[in-house]
């Protein structure tokens, strides 16, 4: 016996008894849960389900016959589910009365057959997610019973966005434009497109559960998605309550580092994995302005203080679609400011572009370092200006309030943000 067990030990995945063992063990998991909810179906069904699908599938390999076997188990397995819901539906059972009972056991049919035709990562897959949506019932119901109609309709929009139009895009595109050939990478920068929104979204949850807190919280995650939306939202804390002044330029700063932390994040992850270095140039001069903006935030305000921001909507289509047309332009016109007027074009389009998304320059030099038009200090320059640019703009809509402190606090901690990075640049090149 004991001969036997290492034998299944030491054999590969492609053994087929290891994958009838496997098979079998994951219906159990997945029957499980179905236990302990003290289901009609539990462990053991789920488990013979799962063998049935591995058997059935085996002998489609092997046999002509099989197939008419596959299709014919899981018809069995349907109409068993079906049976299970009428008999609690007429028995008023409550316990027997699961859908969700019934599409499992259709499911762990499934991860049979895809064990046993040697799609082992793919069966696991399944029967872990599987597991995790009936374990996780509640907080599902409660959290989809909870969203808004227009969280509910961002949700549908984003999904679109991630799942419909993502993968009809193609990875690559050259397109011609003023007779300069410019290489594309659609999936890519609608993966960008798709990663801000996403942002966006996380930011509007955190923000939705925690904002009333402190203004750390609304500065640093609101800065995550739209930092100008933090300055706007501070100049009207600032005309309400002047005596909070001090809270409103730390919230801006926490916004000008989640802007650059943003900016690296997208620097550096989306060129993990490319034909290209990682641009770890961009590392000092971005982190030195993070750790400023968090220590001047820490010293300047009393973070026991409160104050939410309130956000219309997770995600807007319409925005979406405007960021991704801002730096898919500044990639256009980067490229043709760069062929016609060398660096110092795109140098000048990527300041320009900072002043409306900082995220959409950075995404556009990344993409460009990717492409091979542009090396890693001319991508890291680009971005560092980008970053400059909305610091800036920030500190000019600052200087419209009329509480003299408060724009002024804004000015010169925002110069100290600038200053920072000046000397981290510097200090990089010598």
């Amino acid at each position: 016996m004991s001969g036997l067990t290492l034998q299944l030990i030491d054999a590969p995945l492609d053994e087929t008894v290891v994958r009838i063992a496997l098979a079998g063990a994951l219906g159990m998991f997945l029957g499980l849960e179905r236990e302990w909810s003290q289901k009609s179906a539990g462990i053991r069904t789920f488990s013979l389900i799962s063998l049935l699908g591995a058997v059935f599938t085996l002998l489609v390999v092997e046999t002509e016959i099989g197939e008419a076997l596959l299709v014919l188990g899981g018809l069995l397995v349907i109409v068993q589910g079906v049976m299970l819901g009428i008999q609690g539906l007429l028995g008023d059972d409550e316990a027997g009365l699961s859908l969700t009972t019934s599409v499992s056991m259709l499911v762990a049919y499934g991860v049979g057959a895809l064990v046993a035709a040697e799609f082992i990562l793919e069966g696991v897959t399944v029967a872990v997610l599987s597991s995790l949506l009936l374990v996780l019932k509640r907080e599902l119901h409660e959290f989809a019973w909870g969203l808004s109609h227009e969280e509910m309709r961002s949700t549908t929009e984003f999904a679109i966005l991630a799942f419909v139009i993502y993968p009809l895009l193609p990875a690559e595109w050259t397109p011609e434009f003023a007779g300069v050939t410019i290489p594309l990478e659609p999936q890519v920068i609608w993966l960008m497109v798709v990663a801000v929104a996403g942002i966006g979204i996380a930011n509007y949850a955190i923000v939705s559960s925690y904002g009333g807190r402190g203004i750390a919280v609304t500065g640093f995650f609101g800065g995550l998605a739209s930092s100008t939306a933090v300055v706007g939202t501070m100049l009207d804390h600032v005309r309400q309550r002047p005596e909070a002044a001090s809270y409103a330029v730390a919230a801006i700063l926490l916004a000008n580092a989640a802007m650059a932390a943003r900016n690296l994040a997208i620097a550096v992850g989306f060129t993990v994995g490319g034909r290209r270095e990682i641009l770890i140039e961009a590392i000092v001069p971005l982190g030195a302005v993070i750790l400023i903006a968090f220590a001047v935030a820490a010293a300047t305000a009393d973070w026991r203080e409160s104050g939410p921001m309130e956000l219309e909507s997770p995600f807007s289509m319409t925005n979406a679609l405007a960021f991704g047309a801002v730096f898919l332009v500044v990639l256009v016109f980067g490229s043709l400011a760069e062929t016609w007027f060398g660096t110092l074009g795109f140098y000048a389009t990527a300041v320009a572009s900072g002043f409306v998304s900082s995220a959409g320059a950075t995404t556009s030099a990344v993409v460009l370092y990717r492409g091979g038009q542009l090396g890693p200090a001319e991508a890291t320059i680009a971005i560092l200006l980008a970053t400059v640019s909305s610091i800036v703009v920030k500190a000019l809509l600052a200087s419209t309030s009329t509480n003299h402190g408060f724009r002024n606090q804004v000015a010169a901690y925002s110069g100290l943000l600038l200053l920072g990075g000046a000397l981290a640049s510097i200090l990089i090149l010598i």
